[in-house]
């Protein structure tokens, strides 16, 4: 594994010990859940040891098998909660007390999930479930619920989500 694979997150974390740390551990998680299957059962102490230092101890579930992309920012961090098969793309914001997953699931925790694309920001207290996309560059304002596509580079407020601006490209 190579030292940059754990640290993409350092430079976009800057001044964040927490997120750094976190992020630092979920890279090294994330590296472990593509071993092939044969030599993963090795890897499980620390995925233990990730588990209980990151879900338990610090509230917030980044599961291993989450594919996210380089760049991403966590503030606060608390209480955030993700599926482990959401699809994040790289230099994205997620703020505390959010929820992105299924809308429904059966005994087999299947369901449609989000994907967000590239430079997403996401707000605090905010809701993203159901077979979503949310386009680059979206800004997603904290206590929104979002249960249908995001353009890009669109803003969306409220319960359900609606656009209120598109964002020039210009003048960011």
């Amino acid at each position: 594994m190579e030292l940059n694979g754990i640290f993409q997150d350092w430079a976009a974390n800057a001044g964040n010990p927490k997120a750094r740390l976190i992020l630092s551990l979920f890279r090294v998680a994330s590296f472990f859940s593509r071993i092939p299957l044969p030599f993963r059962w090795l890897t499980y102490p620390y995925i233990l040891l990730y588990r209980v230092t990151v879900e338990w101890i610090l509230c917030i579930e980044l599961p291993w098998r989450l594919i996210v992309g380089p760049g991403l920012r966590l503030y606060h961090g608390q209480a955030l909660v993700v599926n482990d098969r959401v699809v994040i793309g790289k230099n994205c914001i997620l703020r505390h007390s959010s929820t992105i997953g299924a809308c429904r699931t059966d005994l087999n925790y299947s369901g449609v999930v989000p994907v967000i694309g590239d430079d997403v920001d996401i707000g605090s207290n905010v809701v993203v479930v159901g077979n979503v996309k949310i386009g680059d560059g979206a800004m997603i304002g904290a206590g929104s619920v979002v249960v249908r596509d995001v353009p890009p580079r669109a803003v969306v407020v409220g319960n359900p989500a609606k656009v209120i601006r598109l964002l020039d490209r210009e003048c960011d």
